[in-house]
């Protein structure tokens, strides 16, 4: 049975070593390198795409913003600042386009549980029925749950970045947190979360 252990964590995931990776590779793609925009396309776009599919709540919309993200890292890319987060800077470029496109459209949508089958898609090593059964634990967290769980499990913010990402209060980003913590456990689990 899959675990909330399979997630990985955020020393998993942001360490120090992935952080200069990131950073090489912005300062690849700020002197126009364009092997070095691939290989961060490869290593980021499943967190970008995650973020994109959160605001825009449409798949199809969400691919769109993902390249447009790149877009604008490939001419944006010489004002990333290494004393910052590679990621941060990265998904916060991804939230930027992605709320443009919703005040291009005027729009505001939900999200279909069938469209977040893409998210678990990219986490290696579960099988079939394992990542249907995070596809479902997944879909039982309402949308601001979700959206927190994922940037911390996929993109491995700290919970104080993606709460200056979403810009709502530290506090609310952990109650969320928590709260879709103990809705994975009882779904995964099928018992209490205590």
């Amino acid at each position: 049975m899959l675990t909330l252990l399979t997630i990985p964590t955020t020393e998993q995931r942001g360490s120090a070593e992935e952080k200069r990776e990131l950073e090489r590779l912005l300062s690849g793609v700020a002197a126009g390198d364009r092997d070095a925009l691939a290989q961060l396309y490869h290593r980021t776009r499943t967190a970008v795409y995650c973020l994109a599919l959160s605001v825009l709540k449409n798949a199809h919309d969400a691919q769109d913003v993902t390249q447009d993200t790149f877009v604008r890292v490939w001419e944006r890319a010489a004002q990333y600042r290494a004393s910052g987060s590679p990621m941060g800077w990265l998904l916060t470029v991804c939230r930027n386009e992605a709320r443009m496109k919703l005040r291009r459209e005027g729009r505001q949508t939900t999200l279909e549980d069938a469209q977040w089958e893409a998210l678990p898609a990219d986490c290696s090593g579960l099988s079939p029925e394992d990542r249907a059964l995070l596809q479902q634990a997944l879909a039982s967290l309402e949308d601001g749950e979700r959206q927190i769980v994922l940037l911390h499990a996929v993109t491995g913010l700290k919970h104080r970045e993606i709460a200056a990402l979403l810009e709502a209060p530290l506090s609310t980003v952990l109650s969320r947190y928590h709260r879709a913590l103990k809705k994975l456990r009882v779904c995964l689990k099928g018992d209490d979360a205590r």
